[in-house]
């Protein structure tokens, strides 16, 4: 799909609010409601707009762990690195999941209630039986940013 200059106008929009009505978003991008609909089901339909979700505020949630965890598989070939990938993103306390290169196969977001579920997680997923040979964690102590916003080419 080539996007045009008012695809670009209404994403940007969205990523800063997509809980805007039609009629607010066709505003903000100098369009008809009709057309800002249209585009936004087009874009939808096309994949570049994935989902539509709500951003919630882990301060506001109560005591959450944050962790990044650097993962070293020990048979490192193709069908090895699927099923590992499969199985982290199987997982609902892993948040994101990096295939990554050099040094460490996989680079993991988790979030987690506590520390006991970390450490269910290890004995679950990070084990010999799932061929990780290497597991570095790091405990987030601050989030200073958090944004999921791309960077699109700029509109006019």
């Amino acid at each position: 799909m080539q996007l045009t200059e008012l695809d670009l106008r209404i994403l940007h929009a969205l990523q800063q609010d997509a809980a805007l009505s039609n009629q607010a978003l066709a505003e903000k991008v100098f369009t008809s409601a009709a057309t800002s609909l249209r585009r936004v089901r087009a874009l939808s339909e096309a994949g570049v707009i994935e989902k539509t979700v709500a951003i919630l505020s882990p301060a506001k949630l109560g005591p959450l762990l944050l962790a990044i965890t650097e993962i070293t598989l020990d048979v490192q070939n193709a069908e090895r690195f699927d099923a590992f990938d499969a199985l982290v993103c199987d997982e609902s306390s892993v948040t994101q999941v990096y295939r990554t290169a050099p040094s460490v196969d996989f680079t993991l977001m988790l979030t987690l209630r506590d520390m006991a579920a970390y450490q269910a997680l290890v004995q679950r997923v990070f084990t010999a039986a799932n061929n990780v040979r290497n597991v570095r964690t790091r405990f987030v102590t601050q989030r200073s940013k958090f944004i999921v916003a791309l960077p699109l080419p700029s509109a006019t």
